[in-house]
């Protein structure tokens, strides 16, 4: 799978970024979710796993051609926002060796893959309610 790099939201020490594949998916890296309270709020099935990234790193998506990086749908694979505002996302991790091989990433980090059509259906307006329960 190849990369192509987006952005990232970057203070020293941290790193989640945003990448498309050429796989019609996106893949995001974040820092892992140890909390038990968050982790209790989900349910994580085998081979996924769960991280959390700044809502501002979806701003990145305007380079991948979208009018705005915006998220106005807090639906899956967004499953909570923080009380500070960050996102927890749950999805497949990534386990390419080739893409891998592309990403710089700390152990406290991991990375998902989501499909494309996901996270374009999180820029659009829902009649739902606006987020999931604050973390």
């Amino acid at each position: 799978m190849k990369l192509r790099f987006l952005g990232k939201n970057s203070t020293p020490g941290d790193s989640p970024t945003l990448y498309a594949s050429d796989q019609d998916s996106y893949v995001i890296q974040g820092w892992r979710v140890y909390a038990n309270d968050l982790l209790m709020q989900l349910d994580v099935p085998e081979g996924q796993t769960v991280i959390e990234v700044p809502s501002e790193l979806f701003e990145h998506l305007t380079k991948d051609g979208h009018a705005t990086g915006e998220i106005k749908s807090f639906t899956a694979p967004i499953m909570l926002i923080t009380e500070q505002g960050t996102c927890i996302l749950q999805g497949p991790e990534m386990n390419d060796p080739e893409a891998l091989s592309q990403m710089r990433m700390p152990d406290y980090e991991t990375c998902i893959e989501v499909p494309k059509s996901s996270i374009t259906a999180l820029l659009e307006e829902n009649g739902g309610p606006d987020h999931p329960s604050p973390a």
